[in-house]
């Protein structure tokens, strides 16, 4: 599924993030930037040990990386150019600022994206796994930040979100449509 926004395109897929051939994959990260389970141990596992090289360094130079922040390294063996790493909320039932912290995490993303010159980006579904973020609530904010940001660029874009199960791009789907399309099938 493909919609227009402004001069940009935000798609929908199912398939494995560390397969698109995209300028930037996005990482659900943890704050620690060390790797782990999920999006995050993929795309360390695909993209191999310089991608742990480049976090390392980032760790020693400022610290961890907290919920809503996200930070840039390469891609190593991706097809990708760069990985942006962002921690999303864990999900303390939504009355926590989880929301506002999510929306963060993408609208952050987005920007280390564009200023590494990225005209295409791809998302996984973040804070959805082991954080325990909601899929349904967890994809309205995606969808409502990311056509929000696309909205106010002004470049051409592509911004795919690379969704891992059925379900999950069903969800994405509908929301996306009640977002974007205001509701039409």
């Amino acid at each position: 599924m493909n919609v227009k926004i402004g001069k940009s395109t935000l798609a929908l897929v199912r398939g494995d993030i560390t397969e698109q051939e995209v300028d930037v994959i996005v990482n659900a990260a943890n704050s620690g930037l060390m790797g782990g389970g999920g999006v995050d141990g993929a795309i360390h596992r695909v993209g191999g040990p310089a991608i742990l090289e480049d976090c390392k360094r980032i760790r020693r130079e400022r610290g961890t990386c907290p919920p809503g922040e996200a930070v840039i390294t390469g891609a190593g063996r991706l097809k990708a150019r760069h990985v942006v790493h962002t921690v999303g909320p864990i999900w303390e039932g939504g009355g926590r600022g989880e929301s506002d912290c999510l929306a963060s995490a993408y609208r952050q993303s987005l920007l280390r994206a564009k200023e590494a010159g990225a005209r295409s980006i791809a998302f996984p579904s973040i804070s959805t796994g082991a954080f325990g973020y909601p899929v349904a609530d967890a994809a309205r904010v995606a969808i409502e930040t990311v056509a929000a940001w696309l909205r106010g660029d002004g470049e051409e874009r592509k911004v795919v979100f690379v969704l891992y199960d059925e379900r999950s791009l069903d969800v994405h789907r509908r929301v996306l449509r009640e977002v974007v399309q205001g509701g039409s099938p």
